[in-house]
């Protein structure tokens, strides 16, 4: 054959990308590029003190930190990150770990034994260098076709109080309006989407109107009981405390897209390795919320199927040669592809090594436009387009193969407007994860409690937990407020 040549390592992984290890074990599976990491922060002496929190000597006083944590359990990866924010509010990144997933199909966990050791690799390496404090508690991401939501409506008769509907009042009303749920499901969260008050809508913040009537439309998110306390229960079971759990797709909004995306509707598709969130936006909030039982791994694995390779020598293939649209690569192009065991090295045009992944990207992307269309009567991209992030979007052509199918705005995203995030995390596999930090600040002093799980002292009920969401719900109106004044 001629044409350009590219030759292959067979013996390991030799790109700087980070490959999924799949959902099937497969012989081979366990290979990974180096497990760690880190980040070691330039900053001022610290001093232990109270749980979670360090004394920064500043100019003679000692001033209160608090630590963040947030702990992604991927089907591919376990990836822990620890930060403080610093004196002008950037983000400062301690440290970070990463582990293979060991244990985890499609998002849940299968095996808990294994999944409790590949957590604790991974925060044992994140807090190498934060010093021997106590652990203030996690952000845990999670994922999986259980995740389900619906948009709650309720309606409420206001007591007409002299000062106007009190916040006290409307965390009531939030509360009311969650939809009745199964015994063996659990509300993961509830978002104020808006109000009508006495018949005009589009409301964002009743509190301190007089009204007669109030109604609500919230969006809710749940998810199977027993899969959320297996979480838990892997990450309580290393000593780390449970602030909070957050959906994949919004953990990931939080570090890639900006506010006008979500003003104006945009649909946030974040590929991990075994399945696919994906949401869409709209007037600043999220209007559905779906999972897709389809990831990363089930590209490795039809390429590994189509080129008789195994599977962590496909993943090296992938992440090196694929590419989701086979016509932009020179019809010539040929890479040389090691044998299996007992086999001789082999050559393939890289065009055709694309093709399965071509097929497998392009039902990825029906199914997740079929979902929204289904379930919102979708029936073209909204003004912001489709963002792709996760592990999965860092494949070759992506962009161009959405493009091609779809008529408006397409990008490829990454954590890239946080200050203080090293190079390092600015990467799409890791917009979940950063995102959960910024979750937990934004929601700062947030505790749930788990239907059957101790996530901590000092745990809220969920009813309090919505009323400190709708909280900052309103905090999140006051800054946006505070720009426009600006």
């Amino acid at each position: 054959m001629g044409g350009s040549r590219f030759r292959m390592n067979g013996k390991g992984f030799s790109s700087s990308g980070l490959a999924d290890t799949g959902d099937g074990g497969e012989s081979g599976a366990a290979k990974f590029p180096p497990i760690l990491q880190q980040v070691q922060d330039e900053r001022k002496p610290e001093t232990a003190g109270p749980t979670g929190k360090v004394c920064s000597k500043d100019g003679g006083n000692l001033v209160k930190e608090t630590f963040y944590t947030a702990l992604d359990l991927g089907t591919s990866k376990i990836c822990s990150i620890v930060a403080r924010v610093g004196a002008e509010g950037e983000l400062k990144v301690l440290g970070s770990g990463i582990a293979p997933a060991q244990g985890i199909q499609k998002g849940c966990i299968e095996n808990i034994e294994e999944v409790k050791a590949a957590v604790k690799a991974a925060n044992d390496e994140a807090r190498r260098y934060v010093g021997r404090i106590a652990n203030s508690g996690a952000y845990l991401v999670v994922s999986g076709a259980h995740l389900t939501s619906v948009n709650s409506r309720g309606v409420w008769q206001a007591e007409g109080a002299p000062g106007g509907i009190s916040q006290q009042e409307m965390h009531r009303f939030i509360q009311s309006a969650l939809p009745r749920l199964e015994e063996h499901r659990e509300v993961l969260h509830v978002i104020p989407m808006g109000y009508q008050v006495d018949g005009l809508s589009g409301v964002r913040n009743p509190t301190g109107l007089h009204a007669s009537q109030v109604q609500l439309e919230a969006h809710v998110i749940t998810g199977e009981a027993a899969i959320l306390k297996n979480a838990v229960t892997a990450a309580t079971a290393n000593r780390i405390p449970v602030n909070g759990m957050v959906a994949q797709s919004l953990a990931a909004a939080e570090a890639v897209l900006t506010a006008d995306e979500r003003e104006v509707g945009v649909i946030l598709v974040d590929i991990g390795g075994g399945s696919t969130d994906v949401t869409l936006f709209s007037y600043g909030n999220p209007v559905c919320t779906t999972v897709l039982p389809v990831g990363g791994s089930q590209l490795t694995r039809d390429l590994a199927v189509a080129e008789r390779i195994p599977y962590y020598v496909a993943e090296e293939v992938k992440i090196q040669w694929g590419s989701a649209l086979p016509e932009l690569i020179p019809a010539d192009e040929e890479v040389l592809l090691p044998g299996g065991p007992g086999e001789q090295e082999r050559v393939t045009f890289r065009r055709a090594l694309s093709e399965p992944l071509n097929a497998r990207m392009l039902e990825i992307l029906e199914m997740a436009i079929r979902r929204l269309s289904e379930q919102t009567g979708l029936n073209r991209l909204p003004d912001g387009g489709i963002v792709f992030t996760g592990a999965g979007a860092e494949l070759a052509g992506l962009r161009e193969l959405t493009e091609k199918h779809l008529s408006g705005p397409v990008r490829i995203a990454y954590p890239e407007n946080v200050a203080g995030l090293p190079s390092q995390l600015r990467k799409p596999g890791f917009s979940a994860a950063v995102g959960a930090l910024l979750w937990g600040i934004k929601h700062q002093g947030e505790r749930r409690s788990y239907r059957g799980a101790v996530s901590g002292g000092n745990a809220e009920s969920p009813g309090e937990a919505i009323a400190r969401g709708y909280k900052s719900f309103l905090d999140r109106i006051k800054r946006t407020a505070e720009k426009v004044g600006r």
